[in-house]
């Protein structure tokens, strides 16, 4: 499979450290030297440690003010349910692979139709992540397999189990931490098409699984770039902001949810023992509840707040290896913006973030699309991913190389 590692655009450490002294003492001789042009407007903010190399190709995107959809953009709870219940659902045809995992375990993987004959084989692969209890047919996922279909990428959806109607086959569903169902899936897809570059992108419950696998594979991801939105990053901060005022209803309508997808499972859990409280679980009032009586115990924590501390990506941040985007709204209601890593960004030069002032929840209800078609993210998402996809080293190969390795 072809891997894409980061090569820095810039120069070498020690070119800089020149560089900046030169800059700073001629500064010192001669103050009017011009300031570098500002590649973002300032209703946003964009920090990390790979900004330097991320930035210049997304300044189109990021010139532009941030300005969500009047009416609807100024209350992140009433853009959070606007696009939830009114963003179109585009029409999008959709073939299903039913993956076994080695627990015996089942996850579905769904296609867009089509693209087998019409994409040759070494194009990049999109692998998209929904949040907690979502699937293919969630209209943000819909919306950016049109767009990456558009720029001729293959992208195919996992639906972790009982999502999306996947099928559940074992007394087990999955985590904030649970990486062996992203394991698998990401290694079948890059055995099916050992000539294509790997890409992920993940919302919400995804995003945190998707930058705890980057974390814990950090020398031996065969991804070569990966964008996380609204993630919740530290759910110790996103559990208690989800029992406060309004973020309630969230609660209730997740909790549901979440009993929806178990109630049509539960015979698997009839005579299961152990810890587990199937009846808590099956009239579950809250997501805590329902990670009390099943997910906490299926995959070995002692309490909910040991499964929510540990099972965090913000801590898995600073051992990111590959190219990250992340973008959040400084409004979410579940993703609290004090839950963001910002000091382990600014860190890891293989990351940049991107914070919107409004957006709520899988909103982002602005740009030329809004209010009823695509966020406002998918062109940054792609424009990010086409430019890793883009590079190439003078043997025409893709090749990025870890940008840690050069600065040791």
């Amino acid at each position: 499979m072809a891997r894409v590692a980061f090569v820095s655009s810039s120069p070498p450490l020690t070119s800089i450290r020149n560089l900046r002294r030169h800059f700073s003492i001629s500064a010192a001789v001669n103050p009017k030297i011009p300031e570098m042009p500002q590649l973002y407007h300032s209703s946003l903010e964009v920090i990390g440690g790979g900004s330097d190399r991320f930035l210049p190709p997304l300044k189109d995107s990021l010139a532009k003010s941030y300005n969500a959809f009047p009416l609807v953009g100024f209350n992140r709870h009433v853009e959070t349910i606007y696009a939830a219940f009114f963003r179109s659902v585009p029409a999008v045809r959709l073939r299903r692979e039913c993956l076994r995992t080695k627990d015996n375990g089942s996850v579905a993987l769904d296609w867009v139709a089509g693209d087998d004959t019409n994409l040759p084989p070494e194009s990049p692969v999109l692998i998209l992540l929904p949040g907690l209890t979502g699937g293919s047919q969630d209209s943000y996922v819909r919306h950016m397999l049109l767009r990456a279909q558009s720029k001729k990428w293959r992208c195919v959806v996992f639906n972790s189990r009982g999502c999306g109607d996947s099928p559940v086959t074992t007394p087990q569903f999955y985590s904030a931490s649970f990486l062996g169902d992203i394991g698998e899936v990401i290694g079948y897809v890059g055995d099916k098409f050992p000539k294509a570059n790997l890409y992920a992108a993940g919302w919400s419950l995804g995003g945190n699984i998707l930058v705890n696998y980057l974390g814990q594979e950090s020398h031996n991801c065969s991804l070569s770039a990966a964008v996380s939105l609204c993630n919740p990053f530290d759910l110790v901060i996103a559990d208690e902001d989800f029992h406060k005022g309004f973020n309630n209803v969230y609660d209730k309508a997740l909790s549901r949810s979440l009993r929806r997808i178990f109630s049509k499972h539960s015979l698997l859990f009839e005579d299961i023992g152990g810890e587990f409280n199937i009846p808590m679980v099956a009239n579950a009032d809250t997501v805590r509840d329902f990670d009390e009586g099943l997910t906490r115990v299926s995959f070995g924590f002692k309490s909910v707040d040991e499964y929510y501390s540990k099972s965090s990506s913000s801590k898995s941040i600073k051992n990111v290896r590959i190219p990250l985007l992340c973008i959040q709204a400084a409004n979410d209601p579940i993703a609290p913006d004090r839950g963001i890593p910002r000091d382990d960004i600014k860190a890891n030069p293989n990351c940049m973030l991107i914070v919107t002032p409004r957006g709520g929840h899988l909103g982002w209800v602005a740009g030329e699309e809004a209010p009823n078609g695509a966020p406002w993210t998918d062109s940054v998402v792609m424009e990010f991913l086409q430019y890793v996809e883009s590079r190439e080293t003078i043997n025409g190969e893709r090749f990025f190389e870890d940008v840690h390795q050069i600065q040791v």
